[in-house]
């Protein structure tokens, strides 16, 4: 055989090759052996040593005047917990050519910390880099004028990030938890101290391996916080600092990233929690409260982020990272007891799955961004109904993928974040995905993952290190 001959039967026989690979890869899902990657994952600041911490021993104050508003979105996921604007205010669907109007912009610590506003007042857990501080910083919504800060001196290494939680707020509190776990309450209108917790050192607990991404609750006047040592969760006097309850832990169960969800089932009011060991239900009212009303040890993954999804008929939606998947449980009361059931548990690729935010539930349907080992459908917002989560009934397509970012309700319409800082609007619907606009609000933007804060018309969101409220009037 001629040498030209054996370079033509090579050359036909590279090509056929190479023409399986291209038909294997259009095939196939390239992320099906990902590793999933999370904020942190380059595990920097592990191993944080113990800290004696002198909670809000800084004040700074800056400005005193400000234009009062109406309106509140007071905590994480908004008045109601289901991330959906109740407010009557009308909003734009389309932005205008020249973008949407900045009000004001800010630089933050790099961190993923979101804001939450009461009536013309907004405020933001940050970490000041430069003077190693947890500060909690308000501004004023309209304007940005920043009006006071309050804080406390901490060493936290750079760990794709810093502060990662939401003030909780009410006409008389504000409360906090930063990276560490430190608690800290405030009176609301003057930044005044009351009180603070260390929770890690008086409960013995672990903080999470990337800083802690639980959001704290006020409820009747009390700060409800997950600590995860010896003892699972706990009830705080807003006024006086001292302890209502502690829940027993006696499985040692562990903080998780994260929020506790109140849920109110089978005229039960109690507490759902997420907590690496179990999904559990404490009882929030009542001479049992802090006890144990039932727990789901089949949910038990390493790291959770997104929080329990509690809808009307007791299903409970649970969802993770890091390959974990999602599980859907019925809760169930009989005379008073409360049992759980595992209704069906399944990879991320096999239907809705969220690896950071928790999904929204309107319309009787359960709405979320598939993770990044999600197969096909990776990257993609879906709809699906929460009967049956494995069943999608719609996505965004293969051209419209997002990533960790938020997404919320508001006037009718589904916003969206994407990790680089571009804002979609969409229209909520259980029939298919209808995008009306889409611009990009942060300029070279990154790790846009906090969730959302809007109040008479005005939006807060950042991206890793810029802070910016838009103005979205119609």
């Amino acid at each position: 055989m001629d040498n030209k001959r054996i370079v033509n039967i090579s050359v036909i026989a590279l090509s056929v090759l190479a023409l399986v690979f291209i038909v294997w890869w259009l095939r196939n899902d390239p992320t099906n052996d990902f590793t999933v990657n999370i904020e942190g994952a380059d595990n920097r600041g592990e191993g944080a040593e113990a800290q004696e911490v002198e909670l809000g021993e800084i004040f700074e104050r800056y400005e005193t005047d400000y234009t009062e508003l109406s309106e509140k979105w007071p905590r994480f996921r908004g008045e109601d917990f289901d991330n959906i604007s109740k407010s009557p205010v009308n909003l734009i669907d389309q932005f205008p050519a020249e973008g949407p109007e900045i009000l004001w912009s800010v630089e933050l610590g790099e961190g993923h910390s979101g804001a939450a506003i009461y009536e013309g007042l907004a405020y933001v857990l940050d970490y000041d880099e430069e003077e190693r501080a947890d500060m909690l910083r308000c501004f004023s919504l309209v304007d940005g004028k920043e009006m006071w800060a309050r804080g406390y001196n901490l060493n936290v290494k750079r760990n794709h990030g810093m502060s990662r939680t939401i003030p909780a707020i009410t006409e008389d509190y504000i409360l906090t938890i930063g990276p560490m776990s430190h608690v800290m309450c405030l009176e609301r209108k003057t930044g005044d101290f009351r009180w603070g917790l260390d929770v890690a050192k008086e409960y013995e607990s672990e903080v999470p391996l990337w800083y802690t991404g639980q959001c704290p609750l006020i409820d009747d006047g009390k700060a409800i916080i997950a600590t995860g040592g010896n003892a699972l969760m706990i009830a705080v006097d807003c006024e006086t600092g001292e302890k209502v309850w502690e829940a027993p832990n006696p499985e040692g169960w562990k903080m998780s990233h994260s929020s506790v969800m109140p849920f109110t089932y089978g005229g039960r009011k109690m507490y759902v929690y997420s907590a690496i060991g179990a999904l559990v239900g404490i009882a929030a009212d009542g001479d049992d409260a802090g006890e144990i009303l039932w727990s789901a040890t089949e949910w038990n993954h390493s790291v959770v982020a997104p929080s329990p999804v509690c809808m009307p008929d007791g299903k409970i939606f649970m969802t993770a990272g890091y390959g974990a998947g999602s599980m859907l449980l019925q809760l169930s009361e009989n005379s008073g007891e409360f049992s759980v059931e595992p209704l069906m548990e399944y990879r991320p690729r096999d239907g809705l799955a969220c690896e950071q935010q928790t999904p929204l539930y309107w319309e009787g349907h359960l709405f979320g961004i598939i993770p990044k080992d999600g197969g096909p459908n990776r990257n993609q917002l879906v709809c699906v109904h929460p009967d049956n989560p494995q069943e999608v009934v719609w996505t965004s397509g293969a051209d419209k993928r997002f990533g960790l970012g938020p997404y919320f309700i508001a006037d009718g319409k589904l916003f969206v974040l994407n990790d680089d800082g571009t804002l979609f609007i969409a229209r909520p619907s259980t029939d298919s995905y209808i995008e009306l606009d889409q611009v990009a609000v942060i300029e070279n933007g990154h790790d846009a993952w906090a969730p959302f804060a809007i109040a008479n018309g005005y939006l807060i969101m950042r991206d890793a290190e810029t802070m910016v409220c838009i103005d979205l009037n119609a």
